[in-house]
């Protein structure tokens, strides 16, 4: 009976996450990208990015400050909902939280990490299909 319970619970909670690759870049090629979607208690969206092998910014030509993850978001447009932060030369990731439901993640390398809207190329790309 446990191992039906702790199956039963496995599955629920998988269920309740979208997760998505992203495709392969041609800026970045050797990165393996993931977007995870979840809805909280509060009706917030918590957004988890990883990147493994993600080239570092100042090797990017031109070279840039900051890796800036955006939302498309079901209402409000695009969203900045942050940087990704690197842990060290092998990973990076983002994870933040947002009022705002969405259905697509994108990836660009900027100046800054604070701006408004996106100006660098963008590395990649993904449509949640949850």
């Amino acid at each position: 009976m446990r191992n039906v319970i702790i199956i039963y619970t496995i599955l629920l909670l998988a269920s309740c996450a979208a997760t998505e690759k992203f495709p392969v870049s041609t800026v970045t090629p050797a990165a393996d990208i993931t977007v995870a979607k979840k809805k909280d208690k509060n009706n917030n969206y918590n957004i988890d990015v990883t990147a493994r092998n993600l080239a570092s910014v100042e090797r990017i030509a031109p070279s840039k400050k900051a890796y800036v993850v955006w939302i498309v978001t079901k209402n409000e447009g695009i969203k900045n909902v942050g940087q990704m932060i690197v842990k060290n030369a092998k990973t990076s990731s983002l994870k933040s939280l947002t009022a705002f439901d969405f259905n697509e993640v994108f990836i660009t390398v900027e100046e800054q990490g604070d701006i408004r809207y996106p100006q660098g190329t963008e590395i990649s790309r993904v449509i949640l299909k949850k």
